[in-house]
């Protein structure tokens, strides 16, 4: 596990207050990279990832609305978080990264790709960023709850304890079952509040305007096939709650079309949690970061 003194905290000014998040090997001369979470998570999602590229500081902001940015107030849309990001490179004195994205945070690199693109090396699309369609029948209003789900619901609940809040984790169908350090460190630093009503840093106003973005409207679709730059895509085989992919192969054969140099990488026997979480997802992720790194 990385230790203290490779990793600082920082909180950077943007409109409406501070943007907290860490940066690990501070150091390292390597590409740095700008690692952007997903629509309900934190920084912390990014633990094993810096962990495993000593070579490369990587910086991993709280997003508006989540972590420690959480009483960052609105608007929460991607290119509000796109700019945000430009914000803290700028404070951080960082001209040029390699901006990685998982879950949301492909869409919200992909929005930072097109708003400031002589700041971005390559994008790594990490089961996210590519538009998830509506399946059909659904009205627009009503994708966040099914793409979702529990992890919506989550975000309304009180905990009486740290325990308690744990456990709920340890019961999840894509998480429990894989349970690790980085896990456990990731979960702990979500919780904020009070007992007994400890609750999740995201806001769930964030997180639902987010959400009705995903779909490719507000001319998100159009950006992404407009990109020049390097695309790599990782994609998870299991989905939020360990059963169907959150990309159906079709979804992937369209964009494969509109963005013909974008490498597509299949991972295998991961979930949308578990590919960057975990060590077997992380072994199959490190090579498309940083294709020097060898894999552990």
């Amino acid at each position: 596990m990385t230790t203290a003194t490779e990793y600082t905290p920082f909180a950077v000014p943007v409109d409406g207050g501070d943007l907290a998040g860490g940066v690990w090997h501070p150091d390292a001369e390597g590409m740095p990279i700008l690692a952007i979470h997903g629509i309900t998570a934190s920084h912390r999602a990014w633990l094993l990832a810096a962990d495993a590229l000593p070579h490369h500081r990587l910086i991993a902001p709280d997003l508006r609305g989540r972590g420690r940015s959480s009483g960052l107030p609105a608007p929460f849309g991607l290119t509000q978080h796109a700019d945000d990001l430009a914000r803290a490179l700028d404070a951080l004195a960082v001209d040029r990264v390699v901006a990685a994205g998982h879950s949301m945070g492909g869409f919200v690199a992909v929005r930072f790709a097109e708003r400031h693109p002589d700041r971005v090396e390559r994008l790594v699309l990490i089961d996210g960023g590519l538009p998830v369609p509506a399946p059909e029948g659904v009205p627009p209003e009503d994708l966040p709850a099914v793409i979702l789900g529990p992890a919506l619901e989550r975000l309304r609940m009180r905990f009486a304890s740290p325990e308690a809040y744990e456990a709920f984790w340890r019961r999840h169908p894509a998480i429990g079952p894989w349970w690790n350090a980085a896990i456990a460190d990731y979960v702990a630093y979500d919780l904020v509040g009070d007992a007994p009503e400890l609750r999740s840093s995201a806001d769930p106003d964030a997180v639902s305007v987010n959400a009705l973005e995903l779909d490719g409207s507000a001319g998100y679709a159009e950006a992404l096939a407009a990109l020049r730059l390097p695309i790599d895509f990782v994609r998870a085989p299991r989905g939020l709650l360990d059963g169907p992919p959150l990309y159906d192969p079709a979804v992937i054969a369209e964009w494969r079309e509109r963005l013909p140099g974008m490498r597509i990488h299949e991972a295998d026997d991961v979930n949308h949690y578990t590919i960057l979480m975990t060590d077997a997802g992380l072994r199959q992720v490190l090579p498309v970061l940083d294709p020097k790194e060898t894999p552990r």
